[in-house]
């Protein structure tokens, strides 16, 4: 298919446009210009044939004067015959009598006598062209009826000049209309100019970007609407970049984190098969297993964000206690942070408000985020974990003394792929997964941290008022909203 350029448009449609209005009105102009001309010699003509015609027909009142003598007398005494012929015709429709005194063209035109002679007033204009190609415009009168020999008057005068005047009127409005193209054509071709070369450019470093090379970037030359998608695309460059970034070192950080359990998994399996010691076979099943558990949390903070980034991330919603999952997060990682010389401080309430949720979905942002805690903390550490209610919401406040994230990492934590600390295991999705869940359960996740201090995560769930209000909290909710969704798989 041929592409047709934005120039090409705007020489079709717009110019195309404004050329059609200017012929248009250039036609409309040159028809009323001729018009003009035209009247005005026709009036020209009747005043001149008026004021003669006039004194003839008070002449031929006075039956004492020779009316012959005196239509010569007006025609051969008339005082512009330098510029208009005056004609005296006789009886049978023959000019016998010319103001110029030279007898009339062979091939000059009778119809405006003949049709004076057939309408009421006795007047008939006419416009002929010689065969010399000269035109002119003619003015019959008839004379009033009486013994003379002459019948009517009959006035002449060329055209040529006329049409030379309108014919330079043409030509004059044709050079300023092409004037008014010309300026229309580079105005519009410096401003075309000006909008295709930056989106020439913005298609070409766009090309770039597809081919995966966003050192690219794009010149801005003025704060307008261009320069606006300029900043927007180099902005979009360098977020592709950073995204293209963390995804490799996301590959990279997953492959080994799956690659050390994996080792793992099968040294201790091939030192099994040669060993008949009972307590190495139970210290390398406890490895075996603890590294099969490790695989698997992984699986699932993959294929929890492969449905998050599809769509199919869904919730089995009910009243439930979140004490209970809290908790049991907490029981989970007890003997590990005993092992690791960290210390766990639960400050658990007696009576808290009940939450609309999915208790594995929130217990799993619980898991994750007491994992972090307890992988960035250092031996002698303490994470606290505190729990209350506040202005409608429960909040969840799990703090460390670890090492901490840095400002510049702070904004970046909950973004997909991204690891603060590169020496500590783990894929970078797992908060990204845990703010998506939160997010879905009207809450939020906010995080506090300075580097070599400690990090504090506060979590904020909305709370369903009273137990015996839970029925009726329910009740308000859309039907299904009650039904367990599994997860697709």
């Amino acid at each position: 298919m041929t592409k047709r350029s934005i120039t090409q448009r705007w020489l079709l449609n717009s110019l195309g446009g404004i050329l059609l209005i200017l012929i248009i009105v250039e036609v409309i102009l040159t028809i009323s210009l001729r018009n003009y001309y035209y009247s005005s010699a026709r009036q020209y003509l009747t005043s001149k044939m008026n004021s003669i015609s006039s004194m003839l027909v008070r002449t031929a009142a006075d039956s004492a004067t020779n009316f012959s003598s005196e239509v010569r007398s007006a025609v051969e005494d008339f005082e512009e015959k330098e510029k208009i012929e005056l004609m005296a015709v006789d009886i049978r429709g023959r000019v016998t009598l010319t103001s110029s005194g030279f007898p009339p063209p062979a091939e000059l035109d009778m119809t405006d006598f003949k049709n004076a002679q057939e309408l009421s007033t006795g007047t008939s204009f006419q416009v002929s062209t010689f065969e010399s190609g000269e035109k002119v415009m003619s003015l019959c009168v008839l004379l009033p009826k009486t013994n003379s020999e002459y019948s009517a008057l009959k006035m002449m005068v060329s055209l040529d000049r006329l049409d030379q005047q309108i014919l330079s009127a043409f030509v004059i409005i044709t050079l300023i209309f092409a004037g008014i193209i010309i300026l229309v054509v580079l105005s519009g071709l410096y401003f075309i100019k000006s909008i295709v070369i930056p989106v020439r450019q913005i298609g070409q470093t766009a090309r770039r970007f597809a081919t995966g090379d966003f050192s690219a970037k794009i010149i801005k030359k003025n704060d307008d609407e261009l320069g606006q998608l300029c900043d927007i695309i180099n902005s979009m460059a360098d977020e592709l970049s950073n995204s293209e970034a963390m995804k490799n070192e996301f590959i990279s950080s997953v492959s080994h984190e799956l690659r050390t359990p994996l080792t793992a998994i099968k040294g201790w399996s091939e030192t099994l098969n040669e060993i008949d010691d009972t307590e190495t076979i139970k210290k390398g099943m406890r490895v075996i297993t603890s590294e099969t558990e490790r695989l698997s949390h992984m699986v699932e903070e993959l294929l929890d964000f492969s449905r998050i980034q599809d769509g199919r991330f869904t919730l089995a919603k009910t009243v439930m206690d979140i004490l209970a999952e809290l908790g049991e997060a907490v029981l989970v990682y007890q003997e590990k942070a005993h092992r690791e010389n960290i210390k766990i401080i639960y400050n658990e309430p007696e009576m808290l408000s009940f939450v609309y949720g999915d208790k594995n979905r929130l217990r799993q942002v619980f898991i994750n985020i007491i994992d972090n805690a307890i992988k960035y903390s250092d031996s002698g550490s303490v994470v606290t974990i505190n729990v209350f209610e506040e202005d409608g919401l429960i909040k969840i406040s799990i703090s460390d003394t670890g090492c901490g994230i840095s400002a510049a990492d702070l904004p970046k934590v909950k973004t997909k792929f991204f690891k603060a600390n590169h020496s500590k295991r783990g894929s970078g999705i797992g908060l990204a997964v845990a703010n998506e869940i939160i997010t879905m359960h009207g809450g939020t996740i906010a995080i506090e941290s300075e580097q070599n201090v400690g990090t504090t995560v506060l979590i904020a769930l909305p709370a369903v008022p009273i137990i015996n209000d839970a029925k009726q909290e329910l009740s308000k909710l859309p039907d299904g909203d009650e039904r367990k969704e599994t997860d697709e798989q």
